[in-house]
């Protein structure tokens, strides 16, 4: 072999050998982009954290199921994943996303209604061209479980509005809310007082939205409502009085059901409220009061918490791909089956509401209905609807 040829043979073995090096160099060391100093690759063995922010609704719920699933010491790709939960009304959460004020920002929501999640989609949409919330894929927003808007009325008055007025319904609540005598005018007893309806505060609670929602949807007899129908003078001054029947909007919080069962017939005497709201609290009506009727209206306001992940570079890939184990965990047939104990109705299709422990169950002689049968369903108000209900709120209730 003549040394030329040698020299070249190992030219280009060194060569090799240096590529390896520097192969290898690159897969086990990386550039921090801080200082750019040349550090190992190691996997993290730090926990990762998800968390969620939930609608007041079913906060109680997924609460539990997260420390169900933290017990259980869940892994993705041998990292512990650790979910917390903090509790928001829908409205309120849709206020503070727009307004870029989420802090700490949640890995995925679970507001009360899709409609939320796409109002607040559009709103980043136009600012920044793309989706943060998705609408198909593995990270599409889910509905986990579902509740509807329900008439709970204190046995005694909804027993006297029904022998007047027939059908109890959002005229008939705003007939007795009207009645110049109060109960005496229409069958019941003078210390009763003055008709009392329970709506949570429309700027403080998504259901004092959904409520007036509903009583448009009845009003005008049908499920979908425009700005021109919430701005026509007949039918503000109609919702007015209804409306200004409400005793104390600042006392009945977020959790109007709970007021209801604790503070009684000074909070009100009944309204359209969460049909899981009425439920749980259902024992402490009964054991302080009296039983509550539940009834359901013509046009039913359904509610469906969707698991929703933010899809932005403010959280990273491993949180988002643990907010999915934890939102399997929440379909899965054990959780679902809890669910139902907190007064929801499951989205799995095995999972019956009428099973040991069910308030569907204990509470059936109080008109619970484990099937609802009346399926016109209102639909999504959009958002120049939702806007000019609170405006008119803020302009003709609010104190």
């Amino acid at each position: 072999m003549s040394r030329t040829r040698t020299i070249f043979l190992v030219i280009v073995g060194l060569a090799l050998i240096a590529t390896l090096v520097g192969v290898t160099y690159v897969l086990l060391w990386r550039a921090t982009p801080s200082s750019g100093v040349l550090v190992p690759t190691r996997q993290s063995s730090e926990p990762i954290q998800v968390l969620i922010a939930s609608a007041l609704s079913v906060e109680p719920w997924v609460s539990e199921a997260a420390k169900k699933f933290n017990a259980e010491e869940h892994r993705l790709e041998g990292r512990v994943i650790r979910v917390s939960v903090i509790g928001i009304d829908g409205l309120a959460a849709m206020g503070r996303y727009e307004r870029e004020e989420m802090d700490p920002f949640p890995t995925a929501w679970i507001p009360d209604s899709r409609y939320l999640v796409e109002l607040v989609n559009a709103t980043f949409k136009t600012k920044l061209g793309r989706d943060v919330f998705l609408t198909d894929g593995e990270y599409r927003a889910r509905p986990i479980v579902i509740s509807l808007f329900a008439w709970g009325i204190y046995k005694s008055r909804a027993d006297v509005l029904e022998k007047t007025f027939g059908e109890i319904n959002w005229r008939t609540i705003h007939d007795a809310a009207i009645a110049p005598g109060g109960w005496r005018d229409i069958g019941g007893k003078g210390e009763w007082g003055y008709f009392k309806l329970i709506v949570p505060h429309p700027r403080k609670n998504i259901g004092g939205l959904a409520a007036m929602v509903s009583a448009a949807g009845e009003y005008y007899d049908r499920p979908n409502i425009s700005v021109e129908d919430v701005t026509q003078p007949e039918f503000q001054k109609w919702l007015k009085e209804l409306m200004g029947s409400v005793s104390d909007y600042a006392s009945l919080g977020a959790y109007p059901g709970e007021n209801l069962a604790l503070f009684g017939y000074s909070a009100g005497d009944g309204g359209q409220l969460l049909e899981s709201d009425l439920l749980i609290n259902m024992a402490g009506s009964m054991n302080r009061w009296e039983p509550l009727r539940i009834l359901y209206p013509k046009y039913v306001t359904w509610f469906d918490f969707p698991f929703t992940v933010w899809i932005g570079p403010e959280t990273s890939a491993a949180e988002k791909n643990a907010a999915l184990e934890f939102e399997k965990y929440l379909l899965s047939p054990a959780m679902q089956t809890e669910a139902v104990k907190f007064g929801l109705r499951p989205v799995l299709g095995q999972i019956s509401v009428e099973q040991p422990d069910s308030p569907f169950v204990a509470w059936r002689e109080n008109g619970v209905t484990p099937i609802v049968e009346r399926s016109t369903a209102m639909r999504n108000p959009d958002r120049e609807v939702l806007l000019a209900l609170l405006r008119w709120f803020d302009l003709n209730i609010a104190r």
